[in-house]
């Protein structure tokens, strides 16, 4: 990945690729789930338990081969299971229902399912050699001759194994190859030996994508977004041209909720029922309440709250701040660590001073307060319902309900003065021209 952090750290739809198989195979009713890491891996490792809090992780000291990883975690399968899936953290896009697939196939008697996909171009892959329906073997592709290279169902690497089966067949799997290492793949021509039978399961090219570069990590990309769109508009999201529309993992839609081109969901946003995000907006981390309008270029960092009715204009940015119910802020403007009450109105070019270079402090708006442009409210500090503050105030003390607070240098009038200095510098201008001829 030509980069310094962990393949299974890098993410698609704001979300890890590590986690995306995790969450995959808890909802294809995983219970037990054992996570083999290199040494050294402490950022996976962390991950790994606030995404499954309940997996064991076990160490590969030394690379060996795939069936030599999945044996890093014997303890785990020989402690007995229903079935065992191996999976491979830069794999992301597998469905939970292509694992309940595989899951099938060996309940209904088989002990090893593989899954595969038809290749577009088959060229590096293992195929996948059927007959009659059962699988028969796995040939890598520098071993592939005459009809097996025609064949274009590959090898995904993805498998199940039958509980009852899977240490046995996996402690059988040698190293008698050029590199010397443990192949997974293996465990077909094992399994059939024993008299056991093997199956392929078939599931579409894109969602058995392996990630080992940037290139494929944003073809990756595409693929997710591609289906989380398509998901959103089934749900009865509108949106104008969706091919522009980035979304999260979990990013959440209530009903009749538009979206207009060119907005980005980041993690962790909920938009409720009737809501409409317009052109240019970037959200994250924020929940938007039925029937507000955010945007255009707007900005909702982590712990924006925005209540029903609420408008966030064009050039607003809001973090870690609740924005009550029919509440406005409808241009130019920043609120930070704030409370703005029902109906308040903030005028354009408002700010909420709430760091003083140390410390975050917060500013609380009462409710039909209305603050005029271009104020700043140097928190803490609170506005009380229905209080006006002046254009162009810097407010540092309370100010109470139903009052007005104008915090600002006096006006100076001098007429004439605009156009005496005007004369002057003409004069100026003629004297230069003399001296210089």
């Amino acid at each position: 990945m030509r980069s310094a952090r962990p393949k299974a750290l890098h993410e698609i739809g704001c979300r890890p690729l590590l986690a995306h198989v995790l969450l995959a195979a808890e909802q294809a009713g995983c219970d037990d789930i054992a996570i083999i890491v290199g040494p050294d891996h402490a950022a996976l490792a962390e991950l790994a338990r606030v995404v499954s809090p309940r997996a064991q992780l076990f160490a590969q000291h030394a690379r060996r081969g795939t069936a030599h990883a999945v044996l890093a975690a014997k303890a785990a399968i020989a402690r007995g299971a229903d079935d065992v899936l191996v999976m491979f953290a830069d794999t992301p896009l597998v469905r939970p229902e292509t694992l309940l697939k595989l899951r099938a196939a060996l309940a209904c008697g088989h002990a090893v399912a593989v899954l595969g996909f038809i290749a577009s171009d088959p060229s590096g892959y293992g195929r996948l050699v059927t007959r009659a329906g059962e699988l028969v073997g796995i040939v890598e592709d520098r071993d592939a001759r005459g009809e097996e290279r025609a064949i274009r169902l590959c090898n995904a690497g993805l498998m199940a194994i039958a509980g009852e089966h899977a240490l046995a067949l996996l402690e059988r799997i040698g190293n008698d190859n050029a590199k010397g290492e443990y192949y997974l793949t293996d465990v077909v021509a094992i399994a059939r030996a024993l008299g056991l039978r093997a199956v392929a399961i078939e599931a579409e090219e894109d969602e058995v994508r392996g990630i080992n570069t940037k290139t494929q990590l944003a073809e990756a990309e595409a693929v997710l977004q591609r289906r989380l769109r398509a998901a959103a508009l089934e749900a009865g999201v509108t949106m104008v041209a969706p091919e522009t529309v980035f979304l999260a993992a979990d990013t959440k839609f209530g009903k009749d909720v538009t979206i207009e081109p060119n907005v980005v969901f980041g993690p962790g946003v909920t938009v409720d029922d009737g809501a409409t995000i317009r052109s240019f907006s970037h959200l994250e981390g924020a929940h938007v309440g039925k029937g507000a309008r955010v945007g255009p270029f707007a900005r909702l960092r982590p712990g924006a709250r925005l209540g029903e009715d609420v408008h966030i204009g064009n050039f607003v940015e809001v973090k870690e701040a609740q924005i009550e119910a029919g509440a406005k802020a409808n241009h130019l403007a920043y609120i930070g660590d704030a409370r703005i009450g029902a109906g308040a109105n903030i005028g354009a070019g408002t700010i909420t001073c709430n760091y003083d270079g140390v410390s975050k402090h917060r500013t609380e708006i009462g409710r039909d307060a209305f603050i005029g442009s271009n104020a700043a409210l140097v928190a803490p500090v609170r506005i009380g319902e229905g209080a006006y503050v002046g254009s162009g105030s810097v407010i540092t003390r309370d100010v109470p309900a139903d009052s007005l607070a104008i915090a600002r240098g006096e006006q100076t009038v001098k007429p004439g003065w605009a156009k005496r200095l005007r004369q002057l510098k003409a004069l100026g201008k003629k004297g230069a021209k003399k001296r210089g001829s």
